[in-house]
């Protein structure tokens, strides 16, 4: 991750849910975040919905020049990355794993911004796929902010962030550093020098 506000939201996410997979919606606490809520959304969506801007901090809808409130999140992009957002979304909700992505867009004058996008899943009433936290920032403060918006922007390169399926191991008790304890990804191959 490049951007403070998606490193510190990634952070804030990965404390908050501890040994669980996934944090409730209710444990994100705005005030640990404070920091990177201009660059912040939250994205959620009832069965069969596609998911929208719940909330969408300052910065993000300054990027765009609009409330972004109740807009679908997907509609927000190039018409032709639409279909891998959705497929994106769908991957973060199913499979409980995160994403970190590059993007591209422009204003109607033609400046160009890169943006880093983060998209991490949130347990909602017991259920995942429903609610979403995100970052959306630049990558460099664009010098036309607030007298521009950004054109729909196109998906770059993504990586999901596969540490987020595992939860965070509990720390051994100290009466268990007696004990030898079985190494992992460890392999003995008979053979070599006598």
């Amino acid at each position: 991750m490049k951007h403070a506000a998606s490193r510190a939201l990634f952070a804030h996410w990965n404390e908050r849910r501890g040994v669980r997979a996934l944090p409730e919606r209710g444990d994100i606490e705005p005030a640990a975040i404070r920091a990177a809520l201009g660059d912040t959304f939250i994205l959620g969506a009832e069965p069969g919905e596609d998911l929208r801007f719940r909330l969408a901090g300052t910065r993000v809808c300054a990027l765009f020049g609009r409330e972004l409130k109740d807009e679908t999140f997907t509609a927000l992009w190039d018409a032709g990355h639409q279909a891998a957002m959705r497929r994106l979304l769908a991957t973060v909700g199913e499979e409980e794993v995160g994403v970190v992505a590059g993007a591209r867009g422009r204003t109607p004058e033609g400046f160009s911004c890169d943006l880093e996008l983060l998209v991490l899943p949130l347990r909602h009433r017991g259920r995942s796929g429903r609610r979403m936290l995100g970052a959306l920032a630049p990558l460099a403060v664009p010098v036309w902010l607030g007298s521009s918006r950004l054109d729909p922007p196109s998906l770059g390169s993504l990586r999901y962030l596969i540490e987020t399926l595992e939860p965070a191991a509990p720390l051994l008790p100290a009466a268990s550093f007696g004990r030898e304890q079985p190494r992992r990804d460890f392999v003995v191959y008979e053979g070599g020098r006598p």
